[in-house]
């Protein structure tokens, strides 16, 4: 009779969170971030494409490289008609006036904003990676690169073992924009059950620094030591 062989890692600790998990957290980060931003709802397909190697294109995108816990490389490429109804649906919320806003997808202000919200997309995202997954990401700043000719350029993130996968997203107005996310081969295994953190609450944590400032007693007044003397001199 022979001995039952030692169960391995992947059967004790099953893996449960891999590359797909990833994209989708990434996409989610996407939709939430844009559809505050535009005012609308901003989703994305339920399929998703493996594909060899990632790109920008035109009309309007840019590109994220992560390090840390895993590296990877994002890349988002906007159609102009999707980049303008995000950049305008986003400033007329903020109060702009119509007449004020840029008209062209090349305009250096649409690229500003475009990357800001890309800025606050990965921000969400890296959060997610550290309360979820218990690990840590850097990444560099996102700028967006507006493409007026059918260039494709190729960014190197120097993975070992690269997955990429593409996904079409869809604006309010169902204009169209691409994800595009490299990683190398990645499995998470969860060696002991913990709740992840809860994201927080920026309005909570405003009150809660408020609060904390209106209990806080005002220190006393520090003696002034010349005006002291003066006084004495006067005998008060």
């Amino acid at each position: 009779m022979t001995e039952a062989a030692a169960p391995s890692i992947h059967n004790a600790h099953p893996v449960v969170y891999g590359t797909e998990d990833v994209l989708v957290s990434l996409c989610n980060s996407v939709t939430r971030v844009l559809s505050v931003a535009a005012q609308g709802p901003v989703h994305y397909s339920g399929m998703v494409q493996r594909i060899t190697k990632t790109c920008l294109k035109p009309d309007i995108g840019c590109f994220v490289l992560f390090n840390g816990g895993f590296s990877g490389l994002v890349i988002i490429n906007f159609s102009a008609a999707a980049a303008m109804e995000i950049y305008q649906r986003y400033m007329l919320s903020m109060g702009m006036a119509r007449e004020e806003l840029a008209t062209s997808f090349t305009s250096e202000e649409v690229g500003n904003v475009m990357g800001e919200l890309m800025n606050q997309v990965v921000g969400d995202f890296t959060g997610k990676v550290r309360r979820e997954l218990q690990t840590h990401i850097t990444q560099n700043q996102p700028k967006m690169l507006a493409l007026t000719q059918q260039v494709v350029l190729s960014v190197d993130a120097n993975l070992d073992q690269p997955e990429a996968r593409r996904v079409t997203f869809y604006t309010a107005s169902n204009n169209i924009f691409y994800l595009e996310l490299a990683i190398d081969h990645t499995q998470f295994v969860k060696l002991f059950d913990f709740e992840p953190q809860e994201a927080p609450d920026p309005d909570a944590v405003m009150a809660q620094v408020a609060g904390s400032a209106a209990a806080q007693p005002a220190p006393p007044a520090q003696p002034d030591g010349d005006t002291d003397a003066l006084l004495r001199s006067l005998g008060m």
